[in-house]
């Protein structure tokens, strides 16, 4: 990897993060080559038709339906397969059923696809780049979740409403679980470098510490949200895997809370999290040591004793 240019990608599951996750690099110029690989094998080659068909509008890019076979000198393979999250249900409620997937998918792309890195992006996400690692036998740095991308993202958008700034001068954080126990971390958040305690201070313009709390609740069950209002999320999702690819192609060195293993970074061993995390060509570079607050470390390890005790109860 560290001496080739990323210019291959394929999408393990056409659903609709996987096809829409598609539709993003194509728009991207990122890559030269997308395959998409699903078990309905007419849906993905319905949803390549249209994407080709879309070709003359874009930078060249070939796009096609594959085999795992054909994931074949990928430099990225994103797996987006699995289970639906549903109405009612929590990302931890899918995890023995895609668990049982990933067992087979990770097992066919190591077969053909030995040094890519792999991105995960199925639900529960945190735990099945565990899996990942687990099963695959990569290098950590080679297995990345796509974590607590999104979360930030919709963070620092409802921050940015808020308060009334353009979301990319608001720098926040969601850290820990991609789900019901993420954490925000709001000793580090700022609006253009003032830190947001200063900010309200000066504002003063509502509740403080009731606002906070809306707005972390409203970014922890946006998911649920929009699955009753639609059926699922990807619009967003796809992406912020599109962000993570592009780190990893131009080999940004970009800080994404991308979801990695934890081997003592925070005091907490074996799980996959997501904090602050250097992303480049070779993946993750480095989990960066962020100052905290104590409040916030308690529930980033609370976030990680919740995910190992289900990960560990794990057949894998």
């Amino acid at each position: 990897m560290e001496n080739r240019v990323v210019k291959k990608v394929t999408i393990v599951g056409a659903g609709f993060v996987g096809s829409t996750t598609a539709y993003t690099l194509m728009m991207s110029g990122l890559v030269s080559e997308i395959v998409l690989i699903d078990l309905n094998e007419k849906k993905a080659d319905g949803e390549v038709m249209d994407l080709n068909h879309g070709m003359s509008f874009v930078r060249p890019v070939r796009i096609s339906r594959g085999d795992y076979k054909d994931c074949t000198g990928s430099d990225i393979v994103i797996i987006t397969a699995g289970a639906n999250q549903k109405e009612g249900e929590t990302r931890l409620d899918l995890v023995k059923k895609n668990t049982s997937v990933f067992k087979n998918v990770v097992g066919e792309v190591v077969k053909y696809c030995n040094d890519c890195i792999i991105l995960v992006v199925t639900n529960p996400v945190d735990i099945l780049t565990y899996v990942t690692y687990k099963i695959s036998g990569f290098p950590k740095n080679r297995v990345i979740g796509s974590g607590t991308v999104l979360d930030t993202a919709r963070f620092r958008f409802l921050l940015s409403e808020h308060v009334g700034v353009d979301a990319r001068n608001v720098h926040a954080y969601i850290i820990g679980e991609h789900g019901d126990t993420e954490v925000a971390a709001w000793s580090l958040a700022n609006i253009a470098g003032i830190p947001m305690d200063k900010f309200c201070e000066d504002c003063q313009k509502c509740d403080e510490q009731s606002c906070r709390q809306v707005i972390y609740e409203n970014v922890k069950n946006a998911a649920y949200q929009i699955i009753e209002n639609k059926g699922a999320t990807y619009y967003a999702v796809a992406l912020a895997v599109r962000r993570i690819v592009e780190a990893i192609v131009r080999d940004e060195n970009s800080i994404l809370t991308v979801s990695s293993l934890f081997e003592g970074h925070y005091g907490i061993d074996d799980i996959c999290l997501s904090v602050p995390t250097i992303v480049n060509k070779n993946g993750i570079d480095k989990i960066l040591d962020v100052p905290f607050d104590q409040k916030e470390l308690e529930l980033l390890k609370k976030s990680a004793d919740t995910l190992k005790d289900i990960a560990h109860a794990l057949d894998i």
